[in-house]
């Protein structure tokens, strides 16, 4: 009889994206594989499917603090899970975390695993909301961790936090360098000559460097017109958002060229010359940092949990300070003259 082995998630997008290839080696190691997503977007349930998963439907409000809606989604997990008599659990970002980890001793589980890739908004400084939802995320934490056999973190950062915190021993604690990817599908692409280019891919928020990478670019474009810098990514939602007007004038001034959203961002990191990532979120290990690296792109980045780990400053890369553009505006002009040095020669 197959082992029963249940992901949960909190969007269906990242069943797929992030975590489509760990689905795959499960099935393909002989576990019957679960999925779990508040509400399957386009073809996501088929494409599962295909590779031999079930998917479930649970409820879940992705966001806000609510606790009569946090009861509703624990009830509605707990009896999903009670149906289908998982042996492992597998969960991953705060809510699917914590509501499973609750109620995870409610099953006769092999095994409890959780997965913190970053963490967000939660633990970061300032605003009383913030400081409401820090400690309301530090109570639960400590009370549905213990109930983990292993929970991994995606940089050194959140792992040695959780551990001061006492939210969870160390012993149960494992570091993995993000998501990963292929590297057969991410292969390293000829090098960019000719006009240099600059790409960042993130959702139009404030606090993945959007405002501060629109405003190097604005610096530079006064020195050096023919270099480009394009934005990959749909537009935000809530107060971290950038205004998707304030992004489109700054397209028709030709500061930056808005890309929007695409599906393979492979041809778009091959044609541009350098990866950059101004992002003071609380990142995990930034995927797009990985691809574009896999794919032989210097990066810039910066020197925040998560996006520090994958740049040796002045070897692959440069970190800069966050919300600093003019630095950032200076280690553009230092790719562009680099660029203009080989076309010399």
């Amino acid at each position: 009889m197959k082992n029963k082995l249940v992901i949960i998630s909190n969007i269906s997008t990242s069943l797929i994206n992030f975590r489509g290839d760990l689905i795959k080696k499960w099935i393909d190691l002989d576990y019957e594989v679960y999925t779990f997503a508040p509400k399957y977007k386009a073809d996501h349930q088929e494409i599962l499917e295909g590779w031999g998963a079930k998917t479930v439907e649970y409820k879940l409000n992705r966001s806000g603090l609510n606790p009569f809606k946090g009861i509703s989604s624990i009830i509605d997990l707990k009896n999903k899970l009670k149906n289908i008599e998982p042996d492992y659990i597998f969960a991953y970002t705060i809510k699917p975390v914590i509501f499973t980890s609750l109620i995870s001793k409610s099953f006769n589980l092999k095994g409890m695993y959780s997965l913190m890739p970053g963490l967000g908004y939660t633990f970061n400084s300032g605003g009383i909301k913030n400081k409401i939802v820090n400690k309301i995320a530090v109570f639960l934490y400590k009370l549905s961790l213990k109930n983990n056999d292993k929970v991994f973190f995606q940089n050194p950062d959140d792992q040695n936090l959780f551990i001061d915190l006492n939210l969870i021993d160390k012993e149960k604690t494992v570091v993995v360098n993000g998501s990963g990817v292929d590297i057969e599908e991410f292969y390293n692409s000829d090098p960019q000559t000719g006009k240099i280019s600059f790409l960042i891919m993130a959702r139009l928020l404030k606090s993945k460097g959007i405002k501060q990478y629109i405003e190097a670019a604005s610096i530079i474009n006064k020195e050096y017109p023919e270099a480009e810098f394009n934005i990959l990514g749909s537009p935000g939602s809530g107060p971290d958002a950038v205004s998707l007007d304030y992004v489109k004038k700054a397209d028709q001034d030709n500061i930056i060229n808005y890309l929007g959203r695409v599906e393979d961002v492979k041809p778009f990191i091959a044609q541009n010359s350098v990866y950059v990532l101004p992002s003071y979120y609380r990142e995990g290990t930034p995927r797009s940092i990985l691809e574009a690296m896999s794919m032989g792109k210097p990066i810039i980045t910066t020197d925040n949990p998560g996006c520090r780990e994958t740049v040796v400053d002045g070897q692959n890369g440069f970190l800069i300070p966050v919300k600093d553009h003019k630095i950032w505006a200076e280690k553009m002009r230092y790719f562009i003259k680099l660029n203009c040095k080989m076309n010399l020669n």
